[in-house]
């Protein structure tokens, strides 16, 4: 690669998660998210939790949290509850809310919520008083009851625009985007596919389990988001037919279809569409050698972290794989 750059991981929380992140630290990952994602999964706080009491060094946080889910208050004391278990190894990041929010039939929040969201959080966690929902609000935790104020953790922003980017750079220590996104010191770029063995064909049964959620995840976003440019579901391989399933739903039902096993298994929309094709096309999928290659490309777009996600029935074998690939101790 061109320059060093962190192979983290990241999760959906669910019950095996925990050990899952156990193995990432003895692989080498530097950092383990985990999404938030309470309607299709368990609890990002509860999950990171479990994962802390099984691992010492791995860094841990949510990748990324949705403001709206949760009473301010309420997310700082979970920081704080992750801290205390984690010392110096917790990171937050912090997004507007993509399946989080659209699978509730919600869209996502305004980049002004989310950064006035951040602005309180940050300084509750400080150890100051805030003015929340019309009154003064303070962590009063006494001695012995959580770690001391102030609680200094570093934020990184989802990002998709320049409204999200204008955020990040006020008040954030760096980014969390889904395609390589230069110009900040800390640039973590989210990842999805499986390493191929030699001579292993992307329509492999194999493959397709492994890496099919996460080809399919590009169809459903360029739906949510069909009238924002250069996001066009039908120039995707399978769009034209994914669109034609999802309009014979019902509108009022579409969201609970969508986003139905969101990053872990392909649902009965996505089944009949995602090929190959599709996921050669739109996910991190390819023998070791060209992978590298790519890391290399991210790298000098500005990407400092990649977090791979690992899917299927063989999450194990996800995690060595791409380590392997990546050339992690």
């Amino acid at each position: 690669m061109l320059a060093p750059m962190d192979v983290s991981c990241a999760f959906a929380p669910v019950p095996d998660t925990p050990e899952h992140i156990a193995l990432a630290e003895r692989l080498g990952y530097r950092r383990a998210w985990v999404f938030d994602t309470p309607a299709l999964q368990l609890d990002v706080w509860m999950t990171l939790a479990r994962a802390a009491e099984q691992t010492a060094r791995i860094e841990l946080g949510p990748g990324v949290l949705i403001p709206s889910l949760r009473h301010v208050v309420v997310t700082a004391a979970a920081i704080a509850t992750l801290v205390d278990r984690a010392p110096g190894r917790v990171n937050v990041g912090i997004g507007s809310g993509f399946t989080g929010r659209l699978a509730m039939g919600q869209r996502p929040n305004t980049w002004a919520f989310v950064a006035h969201y951040a602005r309180q959080l940050r300084a509750l966690l400080a150890g100051e008083t805030v003015e929340v929902d019309g009154a003064l609000t303070r962590l009063l935790h006494g001695p012995g009851q959580a770690p001391p104020r102030p609680i200094r953790v570093p934020f990184v922003f989802g990002v998709r625009g320049p409204k999200a980017q204008a955020v990040a750079r006020e008040l954030g220590d760096g980014i969390f985007a889904v395609t390589p996104t230069g110009g900040f010191a800390w640039s973590v770029l989210l990842t999805h596919g499986t390493v191929l063995e030699p001579g292993e064909r992307f329509d492999a049964p194999r493959v397709l389990a492994a890496a099919g959620a996460g080809a399919a995840v590009a169809l459903h976003r360029a739906w949510e988001f069909r009238n924002v440019p250069g996001l066009d579901l039908e120039a995707l391989p399978g769009g034209v037919a994914w669109r034609a399933a999802i309009e014979a739903i019902p509108e009022r039902e579409r969201h609970l279809r969508t986003h139905e096993g969101h990053l872990t298994f392909l649902n009965d929309l996505d089944r009949p569409v995602v090929t190959g094709e599709t996921v050669k096309a739109l996910t991190f999928t390819g023998e070791a050698a060209a992978l590298r290659a790519r890391l290399d490309d991210f790298g000098a777009r500005g990407v400092t972290e990649v977090a791979y996600q690992p899917k299927g029935p063989d999450i194990a074998r996800e995690l060595r794989a791409f380590a392997a690939m990546a050339g992690l101790a």
